[in-house]
C-alpha cells in the first residue's frame, strides 16, 4: 500500500502527482496530502517551492530566499512542518488515498512527512509519493520491502490507485474515472 515514482527531469514527478490528485479529486475521491508547485524567479536564484494542501485552500511556502548565488539548503523547516500538521489533521477524515510530493532529505533524516506515511499505512490508507535517487536507499530502508516502484505515468498510477483503494470496481476502468 506504499507506491513511489521516480522520474528524471526537474518537476516531472510534481506535475504527474498534481495531475493525478486533480483528476481523482474531481472524480470525488477523498484525498489527503500535498503536491508541490515551483515558481520560477530570477536567474540568480532558484525557484520558490510551495506545497498545495490537497482538498484545502492552503498553500505553504517551503523554500526560503537565501540571497543571490547561495548554495545552502533552501528548505524552510517551519513551512514544511506547517504542511505536515495540516496533512496530519486531514488524516482524521480517513481519506481513501494519501499523496505526498516526495520522500526527500527531511524524511530520510526522520523528519518531514515520515511519521505521516507511517500513520496513514497504520490506518490502512494507501500512500503514493515520489523519491529522487539520492534518497532512494533511505526510502527503501524505511519501507522495509513494502514499497511498489511505479512508472511516472498517469494511467499506471490511476490503475494502482484503483487497485489499492478498491474505489473503481471491477467494471469501471481507471481511465473512465479520470479524464
Amino acid at each position: 500500500m506504499l507506491g513511489y515514482i521516480s522520474a528524471p527531469g526537474r518537476g516531472v514527478t510534481d506535475r504527474v502527482l498534481a495531475e493525478l490528485a486533480g483528476g481523482l479529486g474531481a472524480a470525488g475521491w477523498s484525498l489527503a496530502g500535498v503536491v508541490q508547485t515551483n515558481r520560477e524567479t530570477t536567474q540568480d536564484r532558484p525557484c520558490d517551492m510551495d506545497l498545495h494542501i490537497i482538498g484545502q485552500a492552503h498553500q505553504v511556502r517551503i523554500s526560503q530566499n537565501l540571497g543571490p548565488h547561495a548554495n545552502g539548503c533552501r528548505l524552510d523547516a517551519h513551512g514544511l512542518e506547517t504542511a505536515v500538521g495540516l496533512v496530519a489533521a486531514a488524516l482524521h477524515r480517513n481519506p481513501a488515498l494519501l499523496i505526498l510530493n516526495k520522500f526527500g532529505k527531511a524524511e530520510a533524516e526522520g523528519r518531514g512527512f515520515r511519521s505521516i506515511i507511517g500513520q496513514a499505512l497504520a490506518q490502512g490508507i494507501p500512500v503514493l509519493t515520489a523519491v529522487r535517487p539520492p534518497n532512494l536507499d533511505a526510502f527503501l530502508t524505511f519501507a522495509d520491502g513494502m514499497a511498489d516502484p511505479l512508472p511516472a505515468k498517469l494511467d499506471a498510477l490511476q490503475v494502482w490507485c484503483c487497485e489499492q483503494t478498491g474505489l473503481c470496481g471491477p467494471t469501471v476502468a481507471a481511465a473512465q474515472i479520470i479524464r
